[in-house]
């Protein structure tokens, strides 16, 4: 199952209280594919409507959508928000079935990354 921390829980939060009112309702979407080109693993993240299909995750104070592509890619993945170097914030998914040992980060941004 793909988790929270609250450190990232709480940032999802703050960014979701900065959307314009029509989108304060959005859901977290979270995303994975394996890039062709090299065979990394690339990740993105942003706030989003409900599809048909979707996985809806309960993860405590924010709700997290996930289409059925990306759901055996962010199995056992948990997305963290932590200091990478001194006074750098970023998002970073930990865990998944097929990243490497080292996390992957998403960088800090609102809309969607990689």
């Amino acid at each position: 199952m793909f988790a929270l921390t609250p450190a990232a829980a709480a940032q999802i939060l703050g960014a979701a209280a900065e959307q314009p009112e029509g989108r304060k309702q959005a859901m977290l979407r979270v995303a994975a594919k394996i890039d062709e080109s090299d065979g990394e693993m690339v990740y993105g993240m942003g706030f989003d409507e409900e599809r048909e299909d979707d996985l809806v995750i309960d993860a405590g104070p924010v709700a997290v959508l996930i289409s059925p592509h990306s759901q055996p890619l962010l199995e056992n993945t948990t997305l963290d928000f932590t200091e990478v170097q001194p006074g750098e914030f970023q998002f970073i998914f930990r865990g998944g079935c097929t990243a490497p040992p080292a996390a992957k980060s998403c960088g800090s941004c609102g809309g969607g990354c990689s």
